[in-house]
């Protein structure tokens, strides 16, 4: 049986058997709704009532709401791939950056004791988005729902007191979304999820600041919501991703993405410099978003390091879109190591130490 690999993020939850040449088996929304028994339901005639009450298991990519969690687990292994209880085999997770030792310790604990799994294993989001280039030194930047990292990685391990968090990611560039829209379009009323969509299907990064300028006077397209209301977007779609190497359009003090790539880089020892700039990987869904790699790119020949950033592409074999869920193959490209050379965190293992044999089996 193929271990599992589990790539859970604030927005989606990437999931399927360790086959790294495909795209994940399961792709879902990692926000859940919470059911509620109104009491009219029975055995003859069971309905099922949702409350309007959303639960987030994971917010900016760090596990909250354990109970959730499980349950989305729960219906992840069992449901949708395929376990039987009684029957669980090896498990491998994506660590986030800066993910605090208590977690990781729960985690594992909740792997044991609740799902019994043979083995268990995790390791970092960074490193594995860079083997899914076939890289083991490089440097990340993931772009997610609720965050953004920029991790530095030599020979296969992050160096976590250069990389950087940012509490920002497409939560944040929705609102932003929202927000212009609402100036041009002030007579709607869009719901988060609406903007989401839209979001998606519209935003775009310009090529540099001096296409930005002039997207002031781009064409408007109308579209028509599910409602039957008519909404015009214009120069909204470029403020999204211009967001990103402008932060002051979001009100911060910071410097755009690229910039804080490089001084990130100038940290580390500058015998690295190019090992790291010249691998660089895209990664997150954010980084998807139409224009914005060749930006970044026209970004990184433009700065001022005497090193300029290049982007590594993905080999042609590897799944489209894989900036979308590299960790998850990389996960999986890991997982075909570390299972059958006993590297993992065995139940012997667990029963021996407890929760913190993560920290010496894990890393």
């Amino acid at each position: 049986m193929e271990a599992l690999v589990v790539d859970a993020g604030s927005k989606l939850l990437k999931a399927g058997a360790a086959i790294p040449d495909q795209s994940p088996a399961m792709i879902i929304p990692s926000q859940m709704k919470r059911m509620v028994d109104d009491g009219s339901s029975s055995a003859d005639n069971p309905t099922t009532v949702f409350e309007d009450v959303t639960l987030d298991p994971i917010e900016r990519g760090l596990i909250r709401d354990w109970d959730a969690m499980e349950d989305l687990l729960r219906y992840v292994v069992y449901t949708g791939l395929g376990w039987e209880e009684g029957n669980e085999g090896n498990i491998l997770f994506t660590d986030p950056l800066c993910t605090p030792k208590a977690i990781r310790e729960q985690l594992v604990q909740l792997m044991f004791e609740t799902f019994n799994v043979s083995g268990f294993y995790a390791s970092e989001q960074a490193v594995l988005s860079l083997y899914a280039v076939g890289r083991i030194s490089g440097c990340t930047v993931d772009i997610g729902h609720g965050k953004i990292d920029i991790a530095p990685v030599l020979e296969g391990a992050v160096q976590h007191i250069a990389s950087k968090r940012f509490e920002l990611g497409g939560t944040e560039l929705t609102k932003l979304f929202a927000q212009e829209l609402g100036k041009s379009n002030p007579s709607m009323n869009l719901s988060m999820s609406d903007v989401e969509k839209l979001k998606e299907q519209y935003a775009n990064c310009a090529e540099d600041e001096i296409a930005y300028k002039k997207t002031q006077n781009c064409e408007i397209e109308q579209h028509t919501l599910p409602d039957g209301q008519v909404i015009s977007i214009g120069r909204e779609r470029y403020s999204v991703g211009e967001a990103l190497f402008q932060p002051s359009i979001l009100g911060l003090e910071e410097h755009g993405i690229v910039e804080q790539l490089v001084r990130i880089i100038s940290t580390v020892s500058s015998e690295n410099h190019r090992q790291l700039l010249e691998n660089t990987v895209l990664c997150g869904g954010t980084t998807s978003m139409t224009g914005f790699e060749s930006r970044f790119q026209k970004e990184a020949n433009l700065c001022s390091s005497a090193i300029r950033p290049t982007l590594v592409k993905p080999p042609e074999y590897m799944p489209e879109n894989l900036g979308m869920y590299s960790a998850w193959v990389g996960g999986a490209i890991l997982a075909k190591v570390v299972f059958p050379q006993n590297q993992h965190v065995t139940k012997a293992d667990y029963d021996e130490t407890g929760p913190s044999v993560v920290h010496r089996k894990c890393f």
